[in-house]
């Protein structure tokens, strides 16, 4: 595929019953489906019939304090979730996060080894930081870990990471019943890890993955994220809503590749889209509207005051966002936190119509309208360097995937913008990058 014929990505995100906090309440859903691993399998299905790249899962490793006015997360915890999705699909590909705040090397490699070799190549690693501070009260903390600090944590643990999975030459197991060679233990080494945070001798004590790593993901967009990604991440999903500013994240990020010896195109880069999806332009406003009704002002407020660190239930609904900290102080997800700045600013916008506009998305590209609409805006943000492709966010679910599928990948695909049909069987072949060199076969080739 050149720079000239190059088609989108897409990768559909599964949560709970659908993107809007309100689509618990939505007539098109089942609330009781977030419990049944029928229900995130078919949706597997239906984006593979579609022939996404992929889907993602996300995760956290606390309770959502408002858990009371409906899920904002999947319940089931994505290895064993995608173990069993890998089980009722072919070819479409799954990434799953896992934070490396409050993980273990070790663990986190030997999974993903696991999920990759269960699938024959179809798994990615969406690599977090944990924005969440709650987590750090589950895992023996008082307090979270300083942003930076994160990040630094997190470059240790990808190369720990990386270096298990590096243990095994992809040929050390030899099967050899002739000789009584099960392994040839010269191709498995130690990797004796001694670093600020972790301490790992290893080997690893399954084979390298299918893909030599699974695909590494990164979802943030701040400065420390940026570098992160430039230097480590394959596939980044990202939250931009406004063009100008996708094709500045998009240039900025692409442009750190040179200095780490990378290729521009062997990073993808995926905004978040939510289609609200109508025949007309009319029934899709109609449908935003009907959700957005179905919002609980409570459940936003909390959610606002619980991410901003702004107890915001003393002002009034109908009055201006109060004064913000600064991108510099504020210790949580930078990127979104930027989304809802810029917002402020911008439009000078009230509380409740804050809390509407972060309802269907949490500050992605809303695009309300119809298919042609819709594709309208993917071709734009696609042809003029804001994108590779998009992270799908339907508003419910499964209805918004059917819709996406019926009505949008048709259009796409007509305009030459999206495949037909697989080309490859692993993710790294449906995002078109390459499978990473051993190390340690480098280093023993010398």
């Amino acid at each position: 595929m050149t720079k000239e014929n190059r088609q989108m990505h897409l990768n559909l995100f599964i949560q709970a019953v659908g993107h809007h906090e309100a689509a618990w309440r939505y007539s098109k859903t089942n609330p009781k489906d977030v419990m049944e691993i029928e229900y995130y399998q078919g949706l597997a299905q239906k984006a593979e019939e579609a022939k996404f790249d992929s889907i993602f899962l996300a995760d956290t490793l606390a309770l959502n304090n408002n858990i009371k006015f409906g899920p904002n997360v999947n319940f089931f915890e994505p290895f064993t979730l995608l173990s069993a999705i890998a089980a009722v699909t072919k070819r479409i590909g799954f990434i799953g996060t896992v934070t490396t705040t409050y993980n273990e090397p070790y663990h986190v490699a030997r999974k993903f080894a696991s999920l990759d070799h269960i699938s024959k190549g179809r798994v990615g690693w969406n690599i977090v930081t944990s924005a969440n501070g709650a987590e750090a009260y589950n895992f023996s903390r008082d307090s979270h870990l300083e942003h930076s600090e994160r990040y630094s944590r997190a470059r240790e643990f990808l190369k720990v990471t990386t270096d298990l999975w590096d243990s095994w030459q992809d040929d050390a197991l030899t099967f050899d019943r002739e000789n009584g060679v099960f392994a040839d233990d010269r191709k498995i080494r130690e990797i004796n890890h001694v670093g600020e945070t972790f301490k790992v001798r290893g080997p690893l004590n399954i084979a390298r993955p299918v893909q030599g790593y699974p695909v590494l993901v990164q979802a943030g967009s701040s400065e420390d994220g940026r570098e992160f990604a430039a230097q480590h991440a394959e596939a980044i999903f990202t939250l931009q809503d406004r063009l100008e500013v996708a094709q500045e994240f998009y240039s900025d990020v692409k442009g750190r590749l040179v200095k780490y010896g990378r290729k521009a195109e062997h990073l993808v880069i995926l905004p978040g889209l939510c289609p609200i999806i109508g025949k007309t332009e009319a029934e899709a406003k109609e449908k935003e509207v009907e959700l957005n009704e179905l919002t609980s002002p409570e459940y936003g407020l909390q959610q606002l005051t619980q991410f901003l660190g702004i107890d915001l239930s003393s002002y009034p609904l109908d009055g201006p966002v109060p004064p913000l900290p600064s991108l510099e102080e504020f210790n949580g997800q930078k990127s979104k936190f930027k989304i809802i700045l810029d917002l402020v600013e911008r439009e000078d916008i009230t509380i409740h119509q804050l809390l509407h506009r972060m309802a269907p998305s949490r500050g992605h590209v809303i695009v309300t309208g119809t298919p042609e609409q819709i594709a309208d805006r993917m071709e734009e943000w696609f042809m003029n360097k804001g994108c590779d492709g998009f992270n799908v966010l339907p508003p419910y679910l499964p209805g918004g995937l059917e819709e996406f599928n019926q009505y949008v990948v048709p259009e796409l695909q007509r305009r030459g913008l999206f495949r037909t049909e697989y080309t490859g069987s692993t993710l790294r072949d449906h995002l078109g990058l390459p499978r990473p060199v051993n190390e340690f076969t480098m280093l023993s080739s010398k």
